[in-house]
């Protein structure tokens, strides 16, 4: 299964973003059940913690994995969708 993994915070405008960008193109392309989506503010002890581990403490990062293997990471930055839908099986353009 491929995960989906967020380090945000509530203040973070482009983590909102980043979360409602994958929700919007999860229910697109209909494969919403073949996904996890894990947010995790680093606001909180337990997000910071799980940032520690990824090495993911700035925000937003994106991290996509399968398997426990690393796909793709994106830093400071909202990742677009023709970035990110090859991890997906999307082969249609599609424009964010």
């Amino acid at each position: 299964m491929l995960v989906i993994k967020i380090f945000g915070k509530k203040s973070c405008s482009a983590c909102t973003a980043v979360k409602e960008k994958f929700n919007f193109f999860l229910d697109k392309w209909g494969n919403k059940d073949q996904v996890s989506m894990e947010y995790h503010d680093l606001d909180t002890l337990d997000g910071l913690a799980e940032g520690a581990y990824c090495q993911a403490l700035e925000f937003p990062t994106t991290i996509l994995e399968r398997d426990g293997s690393e796909l793709a990471r994106w830093v400071k930055k909202v990742p677009t969708s023709a970035e990110f839908r090859q991890f997906f099986g999307q082969k249609a353009e599609v424009k964010a």
